[in-house]
Order: structure tokens, then sequence, then C-alpha cells
């Protein structure tokens, strides 16, 4: 083998690692009812985006967004006036909100030092993009069925194991991890009288 033969062959196999190392570092996420989003959720807030810069936190530069909060619906005392997120899809990182005061609603984690996090695994939408039924749930609904458990069906035919599982026939949209559609917007898994969980409806 001639050595441009051999460097070439060196090249091609860098790069093949490079994109094995690659798919294997993208970011993958369970599918997940906006209830499990918000129930899984250390702080799920409804803020304004006001602005976004990249910032160094520990060893990583991660991306600020500025925020007025409106609503804290589960989280810590204080207000939230700031989230943060990786800066590349490959770590689940969200680069696309809005920063011209769009109001969202945004769940995610609680770091030790107080500053939340989110990622692309995490439930966030604009605000009027959610139906009244998630509004309820985001109220007080979801927090209902917290101890209840939601199965996704993608196929017939489909069981429950429990008396304390919803099971949902997801055979609508999917946007990135988060279900999106009539299941997701008009029903929840809440707990019944006999401590069983029942799928509402709206």
């Amino acid at each position: 083998m001639t050595w441009t033969a051999s460097s070439c062959f060196a090249t091609l196999a860098i790069l093949f690692l490079w994109r094995v190392e690659e798919i294997a570092e993208a970011c993958r996420c369970p599918v997940m009812h906006p209830q499990t989003g918000f129930c899984t959720s250390d702080v799920v807030i409804r803020a304004k985006v006001l602005g976004a810069q990249e910032v160094a936190v520990g060893n990583f530069i991660r991306i600020k967004y500025d925020v007025e909060q409106i609503t804290m619906f589960k989280g810590p005392s204080q207000d939230i006036d700031a989230f943060y997120s990786y800066t590349t899809s490959s770590l689940c990182g969200v680069t696309n909100l809005e920063t011209d005061g769009k109001e969202y609603i945004i769940t995610g984690r609680l770091h030790a030092d107080g500053t939340m996090h989110f990622s692309t695994c995490d439930f966030f939408e604009p605000w009027e993009a959610l139906s009244a039924t998630q509004k309820d749930g985001l109220n007080g609904h979801y927090a209902m069925g917290c101890d209840c458990k939601i199965t996704r069906c993608t196929s017939i035919p489909c069981s429950i194991s429990s008396p304390a599982e919803c099971l949902f026939t997801y055979f609508d949209n999917i946007i990135d991890n988060i279900i999106d559609g009539e299941q997701a917007k008009h029903s929840a898994c809440v707990k019944t009288d006999d401590d069983s969980c029942s799928c509402s409806d709206s």
C-alpha cells in the first residue's frame, strides 16, 4: 500500500470514527405525555423570554435565557429570572426560543446552586399553543395524577399492569419527545376515589 493510499485510508477511518461518535452522542429522549413532563420536573414556570447569551457554567458553555417569571406552577419559593441549556443539539440543548418577550411554559431541573436548567427532553411550549386542558393541568390537575403511571401504547393490543396506570394510544403527532396530539391536549391521568387512576378527557 502506498503512502498516499495509507494516508487516505487513515483519514477515512478517522472521519468514520468521528461520525460514529457524533451519532452515539446524539440526543435521545423518551417520548412522554405533558403530564409526565410536569410530574418529573423540579420547576414548572410560565415566563417571558427576554434575551439569550452564551455563558460559562463550570466546564461548559451554556445558553442563558433571561426571563420574566409570570407564574410558578411548581418549584422553589424564589422567582426564577433565568434558565440554562446546552448550546448543542447533541447534548439536548434548546437553542431556538424566541427572545422578544414571547411567553413559554418551561419545565426543568433545579440545580444545587439554585439555577434552573432544561433540555429538549423537558416539556416546553409557547403558552399560546397550550389547550385549556393543559392549562388546567398546570394549575393542579396534573399534580393530582403524579402518583399515576402513563403508559404509551403504540400498537393494538395494549393492556395495563396495575390500577394506578392510564393507557394512552398515541397514534397522533410526536414533536421531539412530546406527544402533540388530541390525547396530550385534551386528557390527563388522575386518581379516582378508590385510589386507581383513570384517563380524564375534556
